[in-house]
């Protein structure tokens, strides 16, 4: 990647984790309250399994959210394209970063989930906009995470990589200035923006901006 196609992340980027919702109405009623906090940009992860009740929901998030968000959708590159979102994060387990960007083509964002050192130095050699390092503390969103990389972690990350970063992981608005001031562009968050979630982005920026 060119320096000059570099994307610029916004400095909350917000998760939509279809398991702590219990109907498709309830996700978009959050994503609203995030839209209206101020996040420009949304993941929408679902680990279900079920691809049809994520395709579902993620045209209705999309027809909801028009073009008012960026919409990311995570691991399935084939259900971007199917719900017009603008681009895939993929993790370790998942397709190679090449494959994906072969079937989003060059247009849509491409992010790629990383745990270590030598994860993130493969990912930088790939064609993805934007890496993510984590988790940076502990996390209850996941059932099996990976080792906590800390804040020195978000540090190395940093210095191996001219692509912007994502730190994600057990980020609240106490911990999140030590994340951006460690080298993250953005802080990925899911847990810190269940509660109050309008109010809970407007803090995050807040206190980042």
């Amino acid at each position: 990647m060119e320096n000059s196609d570099i994307i610029r992340c916004p400095l909350l980027y917000g998760i939509l984790d279809a398991a702590f919702f219990s109907t498709t109405k309830d996700l978009l009623a959050f994503a609203d309250a995030l839209v209206a906090g101020g996040c420009s940009l949304l993941q929408y992860r679902n680990k279900s399994g079920n691809a049809r009740v994520m395709l579902d929901q993620a045209r209705e998030l999309k027809k909801h959210l028009g073009s008012s968000v960026r919409l990311i959708m995570n691991d399935r590159a084939d259900l971007c394209l199917a719900a017009g979102f603008d681009g895939v994060h993929v993790g370790q387990d998942d397709l190679s970063p090449e494959a994906v960007r072969a079937i989003i083509g060059p247009e849509r964002w491409l992010g790629v989930s990383t745990h270590n050192p030598e994860q993130l130095r493969e990912a930088d050699l790939t064609s993805a906009d934007y890496l993510a390092i984590g988790p940076v503390f502990a996390t209850s969103s996941k059932e099996r995470p990976d080792p906590v990389v800390g804040v020195e972690g978000v540090r190395r990350a940093r210095s191996l990589t001219r692509k912007p970063l994502v730190a994600i992981g057990g980020i609240t608005r106490a911990n999140a200035v030590s994340v951006i001031e460690a080298g993250a562009d953005s802080v990925g968050v899911i847990s810190e923006l269940l509660r109050e979630p309008r109010k809970s982005a407007e803090e995050f920026f807040r206190i980042l901006g």
